[in-house]
């Protein structure tokens, strides 16, 4: 490797450390972080929520690059952590690992508290420990739980989650305002509107509903096609997070980071349709528990605060993903 842990030898790059950057989002970020010449060091555990080789896959660039390094290990260790990184210096942490998934959570909700909630005390434990003064955590739309009152904003202080999943997220923002009322560490907490495109998680409707399709395979529709969800290209969303990584104005904010644009289950499997060029072949099931029929985002405080601006729309979005996923049709 090219740099030690927390040299920077007058180079004007800054040195992050990303948690969970094997995935979908974290491999993006890592990959946008090196690209303009950053130091990263990457810790991922493989879990096995989905395939190690697809997350080994989502890694092959962040691994061949000079500036940085990874480490396979659990966020949950935290003598791992200070073992590794207790005496390294990073101008900030993003931390987006976390047991992933709405509906697994409501079926081993102890989990999901150990990884998400233990293991983020873990990574804000490690930044007052070496004296990292930035933290910009990874957080979900799925906060608001059932929420007749869309756009969802920020200024809604009342939150009811409807899953294990949500609720953890929630105490990890609550942890962050704690350190940072506490330690003086900044904390800026990203509330992430369903994400999608290239790498996206196999178990996700956009990348399950195009291989069924692209496959002649049915695909499980959960209800009437009515409920909506506010999809977010991968690119906006990195966008939001290095301008995250740069905010400087103020000690704790969480920020919603949308497309501002929801689209029904119909509609969406209509778009895919006509873009892969086959019908779909619908299995229609109940609505699942831990469901919310919308999630809408009102961007405006990301906007004055990041400057965030997305710009891909749904057509383009899918249009990008679906040529990927034909390329890689071994994920």
């Amino acid at each position: 490797m090219s740099f030690n842990c927390g040299m920077k030898d007058g180079w004007l790059n800054m040195n992050y450390l990303l948690t969970g950057g094997a995935g979908f989002i974290g491999s993006h970020v890592g990959e946008a972080l090196l690209s303009v010449g950053h130091t990263i060091d990457v810790i991922d555990n493989f879990d096995p929520y989905y395939s190690k080789d697809i997350k080994e896959q989502n890694l092959s660039n962040i691994i061949a690059h000079a500036n940085a390094r990874f480490f396979e290990l659990d966020i949950q260790n935290y003598a791992d952590l200070v073992d590794k990184f207790g005496n390294c210096q990073y101008d900030a942490i993003i931390h987006l690992a976390a047991k992933a998934g709405v509906r697994p959570s409501i079926v081993d909700p102890i989990r999901y508290q150990n990884v998400n909630v233990g293991g983020t005390q873990n990574v804000l434990e490690l930044a007052r420990l070496i004296g990292v003064e930035h933290v910009v955590y990874g957080s979900s739309s799925s906060v608001y739980g059932i929420n007749p009152d869309v756009p969802w904003s920020e200024a809604n202080n009342v939150l009811l989650p409807i899953s294990p999943y949500a609720s953890s997220k929630v105490s990890g923002e609550l942890l962050g305002h704690v350190y940072s009322q506490l330690f003086n560490i900044r904390f800026i907490a990203l509330r992430f509107f369903t994400v999608y495109g290239p790498r996206q998680r196999p178990d996700l409707a956009i990348h399950k509903f195009a291989k069924r399709i692209l496959d002649g395979q049915e695909i499980p529709v959960y209800g009437d096609g009515s409920t909506s969800r506010d999809y977010t290209y991968v690119d906006d969303i990195v966008a939001g997070i290095l301008a995250a990584i740069d905010y400087s104005k103020s000690n704790y904010e969480i920020i919603n980071l949308g497309n501002s644009n929801p689209l029904t289950l119909s509609n969406l499997i209509l778009q895919l349709e006509q873009i892969i060029g086959k019908k779909a072949i619908i299995n229609r099931l109940p609505m699942q528990a831990g469901d919310v029929s919308i999630t809408y985002s009102d961007i405006s405080k990301a906007k004055v605060l990041l400057d965030y601006h997305p710009t891909k729309n749904i057509t383009e979005g899918l249009t990008t993903f679906i040529n990927w996923l034909t390329a890689n049709q071994n994920v």
